[in-house]
């Protein structure tokens, strides 16, 4: 296998929208973080899951300090689930949580805009059992989280510095995340289509990055599979409005966002399991048609087995700008 290269800069392929463009500035902190953060305010959305195509409601409420990411079924009482690699139940087509039973679904892209923007705590309420699709990218909840605001905590934010190498592999699948100062992802894929084919992407998550690079890509699938797919209970709230569809020679629903938007939203993707860590982590991850199921089991090898990390804290970034919106310190 070829292997990728470190990423130490991303490609720069189009251009972010000027409608999230726009909110980059007024919420935007220093990377890497040294306190916890949560959202300001609620927010609220409401759409379809993209699997189950039930109608779904979801509201992101502040938590306290320390608390993570905590996934509430208000329809069943307000049963909870912590976004945790320990919760994890199905991950073929999506990353699903499971806990005494009660099923959580597509988590991935929520917790990547989570990570993306920096938030430590919160409580994400929902009424169903598969979060929105929205879009079929972050964007949107990274505009509803910046919309309602972002509100540094006193407490110490800590990281899981990599200090072992970890590589996974199964068949042509590979994963691997490698010691570095930063967090960044490598991500290639390879499908038999010619508008996707070979791709690779790597990105630092440092300032901006995630918002113009990452975020806008949306899931994409293909218009032979759809019935297959759907006879397994699978999309059944997938559309245009949701997913680039692509049949066996275009895209039916252009234009995309980037001429390589697929494997960037392999990397969204990818960051929103490995959130399931619980804590972000300061190292090179490296992934080759990877998918849900070798993220997942990443993830598993890293909380199971201390001796690959430390978890760390950083020294306080300096003032500036950039955090106007954090001046204020909460519990």
């Amino acid at each position: 296998m070829e292997r990728a290269t470190e990423c130490g800069c991303f490609a720069t392929y189009g251009s972010l929208p000027l409608a999230v463009s726009s909110h980059i500035a007024k919420d935007l902190h220093v990377f890497p973080l040294t306190h916890e953060q949560t959202i300001r305010a609620a927010a609220t959305c409401t759409g379809v899951g993209l699997h189950s195509g039930a109608p779904v409601s979801l509201r992101i409420l502040p938590a306290p300090a320390g608390t993570g990411i905590v996934f509430h079924r208000t329809d069943l009482d307000g049963f909870q689930i912590e976004a945790s690699g320990r919760n994890v139940a199905r991950v073929s087509y999506a990353t699903s949580l499971m806990k005494k039973g009660v099923l959580i679904s597509t988590t991935e892209h929520l917790l990547s805009a989570f990570t993306g923007v920096g938030i430590d705590n919160a409580i994400v309420e929902l009424d169903n059992l598969e979060l929105p699709i929205l879009d079929g990218s972050a964007r949107p909840f990274v505009e509803m989280i910046q919309k309602a605001g972002i509100r540094r905590q006193r407490k110490e934010r800590t990281y899981l510095r990599i200090v072992r190498d970890i590589e996974l592999r199964e068949g042509d699948k590979f994963i691997a995340v490698y010691p570095a100062d930063a967090y960044s992802v490598s991500y290639s894929i390879n499908f038999p289509h010619p508008l996707i084919g070979k791709q690779s992407f790597c990105v630092r998550l440092t300032n901006g990055s995630y918002l113009k690079e990452i975020a806008p890509a949306r899931t994409f699938g293909f218009l032979h599979e759809a019935d297959a797919m759907r006879q397994q209970g699978l999309i059944r709230g997938a559309s245009m409005e949701n997913a680039i569809v692509l049949n066996r020679d275009e895209v039916l629903n252009p234009p995309l966002r980037f001429p390589d938007e697929f494997v960037r939203h392999k990397v969204l993707d990818l960051i929103g399991d490995l959130a399931l860590i619980g804590k972000q982590i300061l190292g090179s991850v490296v992934a080759d048609r990877a998918g849900h199921a070798m993220h997942t089991a990443l993830v598993s090898r890293i909380l199971r087995d201390p001796s690959y990390w430390e978890e760390t804290a950083l020294e306080d970034e300096p003032a500036g700008p950039a955090l106007a919106s954090a001046a204020s310190l909460s519990v």
